[in-house]
């Protein structure tokens, strides 16, 4: 039953009324409000210099009586005008969820509002002691009841039961819907309470249900490892991205903010709406680092680039978590890199999977990944990898490495403009390499290069395997010579016709961390005695790369493309349409998937 029953007469009993409290504490705050509402006479409390929330059974009459609001503890203010602003959704009867009501009254009243405590600060063993300010018959300027909370379980997933501190004193009748239940020894308010059960019980709103259906209490109520302004923050954007009208599916969104593996599964009948699982998040999941990892997705599902910007600013304020980091060789080379994996999706023809991800201190972080045609592909890329720089640390060498399907490695992505308005390739202003999708999920094959690379750690030069454009050697043969002594090969033409993709792939299976080829290249058809462009282009990269460790290849192959591309001689440069396939996975962490599925 509700504690609210309608009373004809109000006469006054001061002489009955408790001693008060001091100023501002639990018992005599004055932010407790008396509201008044037809026959109604319930309990509120300020929650704003201009808002007072209380239950909407107390004012389920508002939009025919005239609602009135007093502050017993403020001497000298009288009452005060109110209208009803917000519900939320209470639809009638007892056991009817959303039962509360935002009155906002006429005019601002000089009070210092209700200060929330935690949300386990009203648990405990023994239990806390709970004072609620109501206003029962006889009680005009109120009296206090005290309470304690029986379990921390809500019912529902809407109430917490709360039982009289002792077997006799006030108990929670008529007039005390609405009233705060607060800490006794801070003043500071646990929830509101909604009905009694029984004679020595009642029910309780807890503070952060409070602010699942009104969301701007949530700058009140201290989430876990938050503070106020953080949450106003991005619940401030969380509006903004709603009214873009981002394609968002809280549901999924959901799924993507928790950890995979420890995260809690996606609550029965999912969400309904952003602010759902953004108010989930902060106050259900033991995750201090979900809000983060929720603000980056929504980062990728918005084209404002204002918008997007601020997104990943508040993520990157936000706690990272406690996950240890992964082991980090100490012979990796100083590399802070940002991966671009593409991938051909199911969704349907023509469609790709793009994720584009930095990576530090050992961790992955995602920053974008969505499902795209090709020729939206460059674009989306560019303005991903400029917010993945967000996630390095200042100053930090980048290495950009494009992920890609064996058969897409000769696509120009080194020639990809940095941005819509600014066709400066990324190959000539960043160093840009390629890896084959397929290897990176090949354990044998990640602990091969491995092996290769502590061989090479050291050297001072780099000796090159040159694949001629006539080469007749077997592919099992070649694999098997390069998986021991195969460090850097070199191609006059790239893995196009059936024979170059034969030792191609003998390359790949072989381990050889570095590839070089051009994209255009010798079709061999200059005869035996022609002369021929790619043995003209590996005498050329032998040249270039002499002298030179594998491990700064790539820094080396970006100046040639500077040098190129600054020349204007892209059609007679013998490196004009160079692509690298350069590996150390000692970079990396250990490649787990995609993020999201290709089929979206």
């Amino acid at each position: 039953m509700t504690v609210n029953a309608p009373r004809p007469h109000r006469p006054s009993a001061t002489e009955d009324l408790p001693p008060k409290s001091p100023a501002g504490t639990g018992s005599g705050a004055a932010w407790h409000a008396r509201v008044d509402c037809g026959r109604e006479v319930g309990a509120g409390f300020l929650v704003s210099p201009r808002e007072v929330l209380t239950c909407a059974h107390v004012v389920r009459d508002g939009q025919h009586s005239s609602v009135e609001v007093t502050f017993p503890h403020a001497t000298g203010l009288g009452p005060v005008a109110a209208r009803i602003v917000t519900d939320g959704g209470w639809a009638g009867g007892d056991l009817d969820p959303g039962d509360l009501a935002v009155l906002e009254l006429a005019h601002e009243v000089p009070l210092t509002p209700v200060e929330f405590a935690a949300p386990d600060e009203g648990y405990g063993e023994p239990p806390p002691r709970l004072l609620l300010h109501g206003f029962p018959d006889r009680y005009d300027e109120g009296t206090v009841a005290e309470y304690r909370i029986t379990a921390a379980g809500r019912l529902r997933d809407e109430w917490v039961q709360l039982e009289a501190w002792t077997g006799h004193g006030q108990p929670v009748a008529p007039g005390f819907s609405g009233a705060a239940v607060v800490l006794a020894a801070t003043g500071r308010a646990v929830g509101m309470v909604t009905s009694a059960t029984g004679e020595r019980g009642a029910r309780m709103l807890p503070a952060a249900v409070l602010a699942r259906y009104v969301p701007r209490l949530a700058e009140l109520v201290p989430a876990p490892g938050f503070g106020p302004a953080a949450t106003s923050a991005l619940r401030g954007l969380l509006a903004d991205v709603v009214r873009t009208g981002a394609p968002c599916v809280p549901d999924q969104l959901y799924a993507e903010a928790v950890d995979p593996v420890t995260g809690p599964p996606l609550p029965p009948g999912g969400f309904r709406s952003l602010w759902d699982v953004l108010w989930y998040l902060l106050f259900e999941v033991a995750d201090p680092a979900a809000p983060g990892r929720f603000a980056r997705r929504l980062a990728d599902l918005v084209d404002d680039p204002d918008l997007r910007f601020a997104l990943h600013r508040w993520a990157g304020t936000a706690p990272r978590g406690t996950a240890p980091a992964a082991p980090v060789d100490p012979s990796a080379p100083d590399w802070s890199p940002i991966v671009v994996e593409l991938e051909r999706s199911g969704a349907g023809g023509g469609q790709y999977l793009a994720e584009v991800s930095a990576y530090r201190d050992g961790h992955r972080r995602l920053v974008g990944s969505r499902t795209l045609s090709k020729r939206e592909l460059s674009r989306y890329v560019a303005e991903r990898v400029d917010s993945a720089f967000r996630e390095l640390p200042h100053g930090a060498p980048v290495l950009i490495a494009f992920v890609l399907p064996r058969r897409s490695l000769n696509e120009p992505v080194a020639q990809w403009p940095r941005g819509a308005d600014d066709p400066s390739p990324l190959g000539c202003l960043y160093p840009l390499v390629v890896m084959d999708r397929d290897r990176r999920r090949q354990g044998s094959l990640q602990h091969a290069l491995r092996r290769k690379w502590h061989q090479l750690d050291g050297r001072a030069g780099t000796e090159l395997v040159r694949v001629e454009c006539g080469s007749t050697e077997d592919q099992g043969r070649l694999t098997v010579r390069l998986f021991d002594d195969g460090h850097v090969m070199a191609f006059t033409a790239p893995p196009k016709s059936p024979r170059m993709r034969q030792l191609f792939t003998a390359g790949l299976n072989g381990s050889v961390p570095v590839m070089l080829w051009p994209r255009t290249g010798c079709d061999g058809r200059h005869g035996a005695d022609g002369p021929c462009t790619g043995g003209t282009f590996l005498d050329e990269l032998r040249a270039y790369l002499a002298g030179l460790p594998p491990s700064e290849i790539p820094l080396r192959v970006r100046a040639l493309r500077k040098d190129v591309y600054l020349s204007g001689d892209l059609a007679g440069h013998w490196a004009r349409d160079l692509t690298l396939l350069w590996e150390d996975p000692r970079c990396f962490p250990e490649p787990s998937g995609h993020a999201a599925s290709p089929v979206r």
